[in-house]
């Protein structure tokens, strides 16, 4: 059977305010008696137990290299942890970095194309070269010991690599 706490209704409220008020004969509650004593416990003296305290010792010491244990395994784990994190970013920046280069690799490619250099001159108002504007260099010799020579409208310069 559960136990659980009964309500009455307001017709047993009534009985229940009487039933109280009859005196039971029995006594209700237990009572509470207090006993002051006073103990001297200034002739007490502590002998120490050089056993326990070796015991404590060791346990002590124990728990330390326990600890320092737990806090290098902690501190290896997290460090871990950090580097994998790390290692990810560095990887998402050098491929950006890649894509980054293979775009302006690109641009400088479409920079560089001579009919679109040849359209904008034209756009500007620039035209070809006639003859005698412009002479070609020499590339037959191309010995890094001798000087380079230049020529332009009579005028001839050396270079000073000796």
């Amino acid at each position: 059977m559960a136990a659980g706490v009964l309500y009455p209704t307001m017709a047993e409220v009534g009985e229940w305010n009487e039933q109280v008020l009859q005196p039971r004969g029995m006594f209700i509650g237990t009572p509470e008696i207090y006993f002051s004593k006073r103990i001297d416990n200034s002739r007490v003296i502590k002998i120490t137990d050089p056993k326990r305290r070796r015991e404590m010792i060791t346990f002590g010491v124990t728990l330390g290299v326990l600890f320092l244990l737990v806090m290098v395994y902690l501190w290896q784990h997290f460090s871990a942890i950090e580097y994998g994190y790390k290692i990810e970013q560095l990887k998402v920046q050098r491929d950006s970095i890649a894509e980054s280069n293979r775009t302006l690799s690109l641009e400088e490619a479409s920079l560089k194309d001579l009919s679109r250099i040849d359209r904008l001159a034209r756009e500007m108002g620039m035209q070809h070269p006639i003859d005698g504007q412009w002479q070609p260099m020499d590339t037959s010799t191309n010995d890094p010991a001798m000087p380079v020579m230049a020529k332009a409208n009579g005028i001839m310069v050396v270079s000073a690599l000796q």
